[in-house]
């Protein structure tokens, strides 16, 4: 019976055949009274988890959600498919939330989006006591965490809804988190006995390319050029004054740009996340921790012009391209002053040593996905504790697989200029001694008279930061000073110094060569990793999408809220001639078979 209910409303509403995934399994756990962790890919399919145990249960479901733009998406969403959903929070005036207030209280909505602020505040507390709460969902729970990577002090107080509410389930919901993470959820929100379920790691449908930094506009414009010129993609940039200049440098180049980080004024930011919703070919520029919830799912590619300072949130934001299956890149250039800017980021914060200990982890962990020469998809899957093929095919290591070679005499010379200098100096100073440089620093310290002077002068500048960076991840040198990022010998160097060992570097990329490359090479691997079936229907697809997105600005919604480009793909495979062969459309239920079905189906006839 169970069953048969649950079926029924995955496909009469929501317009799907099958659950995805642990779906299935984790809406059973919620729907047997218990405490449930549900770990799922971006795109995997995590709000269904709770949206339809909240259609299946007498009651409300409450959502805890970090970020009002992503509930305002999810309600516009669920309204599309005939589901009564409001949110409260900061964004509305008095009388928005009472109208709000007044739909939940006569019993018509199913599902509450609240912040996290929102639902431990007094004025709401009171509020909830009145209403029958069935659920309780907590999306992005890896802000519960401080091992996460985006922890909010606002999340550790969730644990206090299960006094609250002791009978109700609480689903935990998010993309990203290790081990140690998962426990640390379960425990922080007083989960009792929860049941955990953890989907793969893999995202098939994403390229991964990671590059030696060059010079970045011209890197990323060529990426843009040779992989996605006519998609809609994200770059993201670790501070406000980058991401503008970088969105003026690319507006300059012909791209269709806009920025979006804390110092936009709310109506700055509001546009914005607007134009990102609704318009093709766009490009957001945005800081690392914007606050803009991301559900569009034909975001072709997500660059990284700065390191991330973990793998969980690369792996959160890069998750964030094709979310629809379809063939995406996640591209990423770093250097040197990354490692600096990051490591210097973390030793001056007031976290305790513990903490600091983990983030060291965790960076050394990025930083080694980065140098890697094996597949970078088979590390990033390691990483979260799964095991995949050596090789994926996919990602540039295997595409164009990495130059290794002997490094050893080239370390030697650079640890002995470290050592040589009094392991006093950062970067660019041991890097202008090696090099023979006659500027005047090296001359008022008598460092030209040193026997290392001059050593490395045949080899050029990027040569020297691709060793020194590479010695720093390995750990054979370390920043001694944060203030003046003075660099120093650690006790493994002499195992290089004394020729005990025999060291291979990765040598460095000619980036745009190796894009070129790739790029062919994707040609036949893209046909592969998409979802996009092979109709032929192209004159069709386009007449469909041209109609959706009229529809979609007539109703002032993004487009993909009306039908993403699978249930287009699908209409072209089909070619439904009536409304029960339209409800065979991936996505189509009852809601939006009344609400699109006649004109769809006139513009699919007009092709037959």
């Amino acid at each position: 019976m169970r069953d048969q209910k649950l079926h029924h409303i995955l496909k009469e509403t929501f317009g799907y055949d099958n659950f995805r995934f642990e779906q299935y399994n984790i809406i059973n756990s919620i729907l047997d009274g218990k405490d449930t962790l549900a770990i799922m890919p971006t795109g995997g399919g995590k709000s269904l988890c709770y949206q339809i145990p909240a259609l299946y249960l007498d009651g409300v479901t409450l959502v805890i959600s970090p970020l009002i733009s992503l509930m305002h998406d999810q309600v516009m969403n669920l309204k599309e498919y005939g589901v009564e959903a409001v949110f409260l929070n900061s964004s509305q005036n008095y009388g928005e939330a009472q109208k709000a207030k007044a739909k939940i209280l006569n019993g018509t909505v199913k599902i509450i989006y609240v912040s996290p602020e929102g639902i431990l505040s007094g004025a709401l507390a009171g509020f909830f006591d009145q209403i029958n709460v069935s659920l309780i969902a907590i999306d992005e729970a890896h802000c519960v965490s401080q091992w996460g990577h985006e922890f909010r002090k606002d999340y550790t107080r969730l644990g206090e809804l299960k006094e609250r509410f002791p009978d109700v389930p609480v689903i935990a919901l998010t993309a990203t988190a290790d081990a140690k993470t998962r426990v640390d959820i379960t425990n922080q929100l007083h989960m009792k006995a929860p049941s955990v379920f953890v989907s793969s790691f893999d995202r098939p449908n994403i390229k991964y390319m990671i590059l030696e930094r060059s010079d970045e506009i011209k890197q990323l414009d060529e990426f843009i050029k040779t992989h996605h010129p006519d998609d809609t993609g994200i770059v993201y940039c670790l501070s406000r004054d980058k991401v503008e200049r970088v969105a003026t440098a690319l507006n300059k180049l012909g791209y269709k740009a806009v920025p979006y980080h804390a110092g936009l004024s709310q109506n700055e930011r509001a546009l914005n996340q607007e134009l990102f919703n609704i318009e093709e070919k766009i490009i957001v520029v945005a800081t690392i921790a914007f606050g803009m919830g991301i559900d569009r799912p034909d975001v072709r590619f997500v660059a990284h012009l700065d390191l991330p300072k973990s793998i969980e949130s690369y792996y959160q934001e890069t998750g964030r391209a094709g979310r629809d299956g379809k063939a995406s890149t996640a591209w990423m250039i770093y250097g040197l002053q990354d490692i600096v800017k990051l490591s210097q980021m973390l030793e001056t914060t007031d976290a305790d040593e513990n903490y600091k200990k983990v983030a060291r982890f965790k960076l050394d962990c990025m930083l080694a996905l980065c140098e890697a020469a094996a597949c970078r998809r088979s590390y990033l899957l390691r990483y979260f504790g799964e095991i995949g093929a050596e090789t994926c095919g996919y990602c540039d290591s295997c595409i164009e697989p990495p130059t290794l070679w002997d490094a050893t005499v080239d370390a030697q010379k650079m640890l002995s200029t470290i050592y040589r200098t009094n392991q006093s100096f950062g970067a660019g100073h041991i890097i202008d001694v090696i090099r023979g440089s006659k500027n005047q620093k090296i001359n008022d310290r008598n460092h030209h008279a040193l026997s290392v002077y001059g050593i490395g002068k045949d080899q050029p500048k990027e040569h020297w930061n691709s060793v020194l960076r590479q010695l720093l991840n390995l750990n054979y040198i370390h920043i001694k000073n944060w203030e003046y990022r003075s660099l120093a010998l650690t006790s493994k160097a002499q195992e290089i110094l004394t020729g005990k060992i025999k060291l291979e570097l990765r040598k460095q990329d000619e980036s745009v060569a190796r894009a070129k490359t790739a790029a062919k090479q994707d040609k036949k691997r893209v046909a592969s990793k998409t979802t996009g079936a092979a109709h032929g229907q192209n004159e069709l697809f386009d007449a469909l999408k041209d109609l959706r997105n009229r529809l979609a600005k007539e109703k002032n919604l993004p487009s993909y809220i009306v039908f993403n480009d699978k249930s287009l793909h699908d209409m072209c495979a089909l070619r439904p001639r009536n409304a029960s062969e339209f409800l065979m459309v991936h996505g189509v239920g009852q809601n939006k078979l009344e609400n699109y079905g006649t004109v769809f189906i006139d513009t699919i006839n007009k092709f037959l």
